[in-house]
């Protein structure tokens, strides 16, 4: 139950960082608490992203016997490509959060 409450105030923090816009000139405290944000949405992210990419891997390997080597490699592509850090301007709306990677055709 702990372990739940936490998650909710994680979740709920984060959408209210990602909601937060900026100014023309932030100040140094703005800076600061877009920089905190930033190394603690991507601690949150980052091992959802991991676990995303290995279970990509796994499918990607058993694809390739059936699918060939591109489809196996776009599938890799697409679990393991994309964002992997959240970084302050993501924070601020000027950079958006890819989870997929983009496969080329």
């Amino acid at each position: 139950m702990r372990n739940l409450v936490g998650r909710m105030l994680a979740v709920a923090l984060l959408a209210s960082m990602l909601g937060l816009t900026a100014r023309a000139e932030a100040s140094a405290g703005e800076e600061a608490a877009y920089g905190a944000g930033s190394v603690f949405t991507t601690l949150l992210y980052a091992p959802m992203k991991t676990s995303f990419c290995v279970l990509g891997g796994v499918t990607s390997a058993l694809t390739l016997p059936f699918g060939g080597t591109q489809t196996a490699g776009k599938v890799a592509t697409a679990a393991c490509g994309g964002t992997w850090i959240i970084t302050p301007e993501t924070l601020r709306g000027k950079d958006t959060v890819h989870f997929i990677g983009e496969s080329k055709r």
